[in-house]
């Protein structure tokens, strides 16, 4: 049985969300929450919050124990890009691009 939790539209860039992805990508539950909490950053925070929820799904929709659970895949995937222009020199305008996130996560039992 497996257990989903996707958080869409999050304002940070998918090359700051991979690298914390990879952390617990394949670990179990426990360990995963663990890494997590003492990981330092936002992007941890908002990887663990999309954790937290799939493990609520699994626990509530599906009666699954959480001590028999792990992360079977996790995905970063990038949004919508946002397009901003800044005054530049001389009278020329700067791109910036507001980049956001799309976090999946599957949580299967061992």
């Amino acid at each position: 049985m497996e257990a989903k939790a996707v958080a869409k539209y999050l304002r940070m860039s998918p090359t700051k969300l991979a690298p914390v992805a990879d952390l617990v990508r394949g670990k179990s539950l426990n360990e995963a929450l663990t890494i997590l909490k003492f990981t330092p950053g936002k992007s941890a925070e908002l990887v663990e919050k999309v954790v937290q929820s799939a493990a609520a799904n699994a626990e509530n929709n599906f009666e699954l124990d959480p001590d028999n659970l792990y992360v079977s895949e996790i995905l970063v995937n990038q949004g919508p890009t946002m397009k901003r222009w800044r005054a530049g020199a001389q009278g020329r305008a700067g791109k910036i691009l507001k980049r956001s996130s799309h976090i999946s996560v599957t949580l299967s039992e061992r």
